[in-house]
């Protein structure tokens, strides 16, 4: 979502001083946020530029996802559910994106991936690839399940649930 007049930055800045704060922990002086984002955004291959800009105004498709990646990196959630976040991303923007889910996975954060399409399962490899069908998970395996859909479709699981 676009948010006019709120800077990148302003925003990046409330967001981990807030988690902070609810954890007990001081706020980061400006030195160290600065630090930890340029950082963050370094191995992200973002320009810092962009985040002077008002948040999410004129970003790109891929620029938007650059900067969701960055705030998951900064705020480091327990749980990240990405939808479709291959969606109108070219190659180059989604290896990016990739790189950064893949360099947040850890035994103490989950990560949820929801697509369509292999591509982006080329570059974040799951642990399990879960099948949902009417809102119900309708079959579980692991990466090979993802490269059997990819192959096949979905039509032979649907028949076999039904």
């Amino acid at each position: 979502m676009e948010i006019p007049g709120v800077a990148t930055m302003q925003f990046l800045k409330v967001a981990m001083n807030e988690q902070r704060k609810a954890r007990g922990e001081a706020e980061l002086t400006t030195p160290d946020f600065i630090r930890r984002v340029k950082e963050a955004a370094g191995e992200l291959q973002i320009n810092m530029d962009m985040l002077k800009r008002p948040l999410n105004v004129g970003f790109s498709g891929g620029e938007k996802k650059r900067a969701e990646i960055l705030q998951m990196a900064l705020l480091e959630p327990k749980l990240c559910v990405l939808d479709e976040t291959d969606s109108g991303l070219d190659i180059d923007a989604l290896r990016i994106v990739a790189d950064g889910v893949n360099a947040l996975k850890s035994p103490d954060r989950a990560v949820i991936v929801i697509t369509h399409y292999q591509r982006l399962l080329d570059y974040i490899v799951p642990d399990t690839v879960h099948v949902l069908y009417k809102g119900q998970i309708i079959k579980t395996g692991d990466k090979s399940l993802a490269l059997e859909l990819e192959a096949n479709g979905y039509a032979d699981i649907i028949g076999e649930a039904a």
